[in-house]
């Protein structure tokens, strides 16, 4: 109990300066939210201005934005779209990006996990150097290469696969390929790394010479330890799939999160960034719980150090 308060108040500090930071640094951006093909009347933006309460001081925005949130929960209003709160529009856009994240997690554990406990197994023979050279592949090559490779090979010459949209279970199955291959290649190179290093230790030699065969060796005593570095990663990971894939959103034009973090630099929408900026955050906080408490349930000496 005492991990987790100290992780919690550990993230709630983290939030807050992030949050500091964005809403300063958003602000010293050129131009402002109202620009547009043409120049606005003195007047109309300082009304526009008054009625966003973008004419006060910094210092006198930042107290109001704090207060609005403990207060009421109210992450302001998007300053392109009028009269669209920013949590609704999180609000509708979080399920698309969460289910997409969610599949394409699935999948990178699916593949990534047993080609890095295969691999080292087969430590510098034929699977290691096949497999590490496909992961090295997928690590190299980034989404925005990937993506309209599949696209092309994959979306024009399969009738039933859908290139673009999100109005049709077919149009899951590229941007879950192009997440997953990516995140599976890291979790393959993460996995063979933590299962070596646990397969040279003592315990596990000790294992092998009292005649523990290879399935019992790997299931029993290695896997726990060895899939450590890659339960670290999935934290991170997933909360940057379900809110940070901008790349392949806007590839096969998934109306998810990825849209509203461009779309909110470009717009300078100061209110729709902080609110991002602050979900995004929340979801990396929580994520790393996550991720530090299914460590405690597969290492003793953490939870006997906690």
């Amino acid at each position: 109990m005492k991990m987790i308060l100290k992780r919690l108040v550990q993230g709630a500090l983290v939030l807050f300066v992030l949050e500091t930071i964005t809403f300063f640094l958003i602000r010293m951006l050129p131009g402002h939210p109202f620009m547009g093909e043409k120049n606005l009347p003195e007047h109309v933006l300082a009304q526009l201005q008054a009625n966003y309460g973008l004419d006060q001081s910094a210092l006198v925005q930042y107290g109001h934005y704090w207060w609005n949130i403990l207060a009421h929960g109210d992450l302001g209003p998007s300053l392109v779209k009028e009269g669209v709160g920013v949590s609704d529009m999180i609000a509708q856009a979080f399920p698309v990006s969460l289910q997409l994240g969610v599949w394409a997690m699935a999948l990178s554990v699916l593949l990534g996990i047993p080609a890095g406990v295969l691999a080292a197994l087969y430590k510098n023979r034929l699977p290691d150097w096949g497999l590490m050279m496909l992961a090295m592949l997928g690590i190299c090559i980034p989404a925005f290469v990937v993506a309209p490779l599949l696209g092309v090979l994959l979306g024009m010459n399969i009738p039933w696969l859908s290139v673009a949209g999100w109005d049709d279970p077919m149009c899951l199955v590229l941007p879950v390929l192009t997440l997953g291959l990516i995140n599976a290649a890291y979790l393959a190179r993460l996995s063979r790394g933590g299962m070596l290093e646990v397969l040279s230790m003592d315990f596990v030699r000790t294992a092998r010479a009292k005649g523990a065969g290879p399935f019992r060796l790997i299931w029993t005593h290695a896997l726990r330890g060895g899939l450590l570095p890659a339960v670290s990663y999935l934290g991170p990971a997933f909360a940057a799939l379900i809110t940070g894939s901008f790349v392949v959103e806007t590839c096969f034009q998934v109306p998810g999160m990825g849209q509203h973090f461009v779309n909110a630099t470009t717009d300078r929408d100061y209110f729709l960034i902080q609110g991002l900026v602050l979900f995004y955050g929340l979801l990396i906080v929580l994520a790393n719980l996550a991720v530090d408490l299914i460590q405690l349930a597969m290492n003793p000496r953490l939870r006997a150090s906690s």
